[in-house]
């Protein structure tokens, strides 16, 4: 059955050019925000007098191994907002072109055609983390002067942390995507909400932390939650070392957050389609 979703899931996408697009949008963006970052960071420490020394020494090396697997994955997480569209393009085109109703003619259940999307974004985050993880070791290497000094994958857990969080926040396009069922209402609504009505909420909870018994509520709200599994990395997290500790002990509590948001995600997502008329 597993088998049989898949294929019927590649069926549906391997002819569409929207989708290779948007996931060759995405391959392109990871090297590109990275390689940015990285060769203006070169340049800016490269002289060799002394602001050039002691800028390099304030940073540190954030494109060294380990610390490129943080350093990559707080850069890359900027650009989730494409593979959204990836996922939400995966929903909202079963009612465009009534395929979510011929599966169930054919002889699917509700559950069952909910199963075959959720594989299909957990593949999707797969695919993304796979990208993350080739940008920031190829930087590694380009970047470390000596790897056989270093130890490689001794902040690897960020690759961990990158996939939750992907999965996370794309489960929560599906279901944005699930609820409004129109792709372009969907998309607007997935952008203004992550860039702008969380980051207002969340700077008002900040600031209004005191008056809340001490508890920043932001650190709930649906993008907060899996955002903050990945602090600021240490070269920026310099400028605020007491923010930066906050944050880092934040991590663990913010994996059970997202666990639990992607299980209410999901068994949100079964119940709707399991009510909702076809």
């Amino acid at each position: 059955m597993f088998l049989h979703i898949i294929k019927t899931e590649w069926l549906k996408l391997k002819n569409y050019l929207a989708f290779w697009l948007l996931l060759l949008a995405t391959a392109i963006s990871y090297p590109g925000i990275n390689a940015i970052v990285y060769f203006g960071y070169d340049e800016t420490t490269k002289p060799k007098n002394q602001s050039g020394q002691l800028l390099k020494m304030l940073l540190g090396n954030p494109f060294h191994f380990p610390e490129v697997y943080h350093t990559t994955a707080f850069l890359s997480s900027f650009f989730t907002f494409i593979p959204a569209i990836v996922v939400i393009m995966l929903i909202t085109n079963e009612y465009q072109f009534i395929t979510h109703r011929q599966n169930i003619i054919d002889g699917w259940q509700k559950p069952t055609f909910i199963w075959g999307k959720f594989i299909s974004v957990l593949l999707i985050a797969i695919m993304v983390s796979l990208f993350f993880f080739a940008v920031a070791t190829v930087i590694g290497f380009i970047a470390t002067p000596d790897v056989t000094k270093v130890e490689l994958f001794a902040k690897g857990k960020y690759i961990g942390l990158f996939f939750l969080q992907i999965f996370t926040q794309l489960s929560f396009a599906f279901l944005l995507g699930l609820l409004v069922r129109k792709a372009f209402i969907a998309y607007g609504l997935f952008i203004f909400y992550g860039m702008i009505v969380e980051n207002i909420a969340g700077a008002f909870f900040k600031l209004k932390t005191a008056k809340f018994g001490g508890v920043d509520y932001g650190q709930f709200l649906p993008f907060e939650i899996s955002d903050r599994l990945i602090p600021i990395p240490p070269f920026i997290g310099r400028f605020n070392e007491a923010e930066y500790k906050i944050a880092l002990s934040a991590v663990d509590k913010h994996i059970i957050y997202s666990l639990v948001f992607l299980v209410f995600t999901w068994v949100l997502s079964f119940y709707i389609f399991k009510k909702r008329d076809l």
